[in-house]
């Protein structure tokens, strides 16, 4: 099965998930702040769910219908979170950004340098033309992560997901080749 590329920052890899990577996924997703304000991290966070997650990534990158990155420091390889594109549409030529960081690294700019890394490769090694993402509305931190990756506002989906039996709002964003392509820096 394939890996996937590999995606080099500045203070970043973003690679394929290894087996080894199972306690540490389960540290990071098992806090409860993540699994908070992102749809599909179940709490708890298991091993069993990290194994999981590991194995589905392999498979998702096989088919070529998901790009899942494990982001990591440059200088040491800890792990720090996840950073994906979903639903890879091959006929509309757009997917979702997905991503997340583990709480102790929260407040550095590693979500938005991972996004913009993988934007960049959405747009060039994949040819999509539209990448969207979105956030729950009191997660206002996310859409300033997209924003300072190019997207822009497109609206609010009212009541579109429920988490731990709460109506949440979902604010909706993306970027297209061409804004992207001519954005500053």
């Amino acid at each position: 099965m394939t890996e996937g590329p590999e995606l080099v920052t500045d203070r970043l890899v973003l690679g394929a998930l290894r087996a080894g990577d199972a306690p540490a996924l389960e540290r990071l997703a098992g806090a409860r702040e993540i699994a908070d304000t992102t749809i599909s991290i179940p709490h708890p966070y298991t091993r069993t769910d990290a194994e999981r997650f590991i194995a589905f990534q392999r498979e998702a990158a096989a088919r070529g219908d998901e790009a899942v990155f494990g982001i990591r420091l440059r200088a040491s390889g800890e792990l720090l979170g996840c950073v994906s594109l979903r639903e890879i549409d091959r006929v509309h030529l757009q997917a979702e950004l997905g991503y997340w960081i583990g709480v102790p690294h929260w407040g550095r700019g590693y979500a938005r340098e991972a996004a913009e890394a993988v934007v960049g490769y959405g747009f060039g090694a994949l040819g999509l033309n539209r990448i969207y993402a979105h956030h729950m509305a009191r997660n206002p931190a996310s859409g300033r992560v997209l924003e300072r990756v190019g997207m822009r506002r497109e609206g609010v989906l009212r009541q579109r997901v429920r988490k731990w039996g709460r109506f949440e709002d979902v604010v909706v964003y993306a970027v297209l080749r061409d804004d992207f392509a001519s954005a500053p820096g």
